[in-house]
């Protein structure tokens, strides 16, 4: 899995605390990073050269996500807000206030809809809030056209499913559920993990989906059914995976918890990112690089490459080397 000093990986440096999450459009020629800054970056992610900014809050950014034709970005604050831009200009185009920091956001398939969740904190409890953007009054009056409490676990991480149905939760508890985006009700209710979920990534056809974990676990499930498929182990946290577009491949990025870091050597912090064959379960490559736990990783499109965002604050895109992609032909 090392590359050859022509394939060393592009490295971006646009914010000044640690990652929290990075995505790709569906293209994959854009990666928009945030982090504990109020920045948020767009990227071309062939060469790494930064397109833009979207400026506008104040606090930490946990969550972005771009629209189908990438057309539109959605970001959640810990400024207890949740912002829409127009991706070209970067102009802010809509301001939703909410009571807690948020937590999670996405666009529907469609990219009419969106959805976020917000932090049980200061005595506001978790909520998962809808709002159509076709109806330009629901953002206007601050009105979801549906807000579901969520009282027991609060959710800390949320996409959503095949063809904007549902949305698939993951809660501090380590509890898995879906909600109707219709409705609202709870379709279904699983556990698998035994700690907290902080990622969930669905595959590029949006069949399964995969779940990083504070247990030291990484685990596939089915989007429609829930049904738990595989289970990859380590020994660290897991703070984030993703899977292959093009192969039976998954990358996890994780690291023990931000806080322990500074009380063990970067040698045996395990700060690698880790690769798994989906079907059988086994690791089979590491990636070195960051200085601290991986907070994010993300597959480009085509998976000729993928990117990882750190504790240390900086964004590494790895371009695989020919090498991988025999061996995967081979195997």
């Amino acid at each position: 899995m090392a590359s050859p000093p022509s394939q060393k990986p592009i490295l971006l440096q646009g914010h000044e605390r640690s990652i929290t999450q990075i995505k790709y459009n569906r293209e994959g020629d854009l990666l928009f990073t945030v982090a504990k800054d109020p920045i948020v970056n767009v990227w071309y992610s062939v060469n790494g050269e930064r397109l833009g900014t979207y400026n506008g809050h104040t606090g930490a950014v946990w969550c972005v996500d771009a629209d189908w034709d990438t057309r539109h970005v959605l970001t959640g604050s810990a400024d207890n807000s949740c912002r829409l831009w127009d991706c070209e200009t970067g102009k802010q185009l809509a301001l939703v206030k909410t009571s807690s920091a948020v937590r999670t956001c996405g666009f529907d398939f469609g990219g009419n809809i969106i959805m976020f969740s917000t932090d049980k904190q200061m005595g506001y409890q978790c909520f998962v809030s809808f709002f159509d953007l076709r109806d330009p009054s629901q953002i206007e009056n601050n009105e979801p056209y549906m807000k579901i409490p969520c009282s027991d676990s609060k959710i800390t991480s949320a996409v959503w499913g095949p063809l904007g149905e549902f949305i698939i939760a993951g809660h501090e508890s380590g509890e898995l559920n879906q909600f109707s985006a219709k409705s609202g009700e709870q379709l279904s209710n699983i556990k698998e993990h035994t700690k907290q979920i902080n990622d969930i990534q669905t595959s590029r056809d949006m069949t399964m989906f995969i779940t990083a974990s504070k247990d030291n676990t990484a685990k596939l499930f089915d989007c429609t059914t829930l049904e738990h498929l595989k289970t990859f182990r380590t020994e660290r946290p897991v703070n984030s995976a993703a899977l292959s577009p093009i192969f039976d491949h998954v990358v996890l990025g994780g690291g023990q918890e931000a806080m322990d870091v500074t009380t063990t050597s970067t040698r045996i912090g395990k700060f690698e990112a880790r690769f798994f064959h989906l079907a059988f379960e086994e690791e089979f490559g590491r990636v070195k690089g960051h200085f601290g736990p991986i907070n994010s990783v993300a597959f480009h499109p085509d998976g000729k490459s993928y990117s990882s965002g750190g504790e240390d604050g900086y964004v590494r895109i790895h371009y695989f080397d020919p090498q991988y992609f025999e061996f995967e032909f081979e195997a």
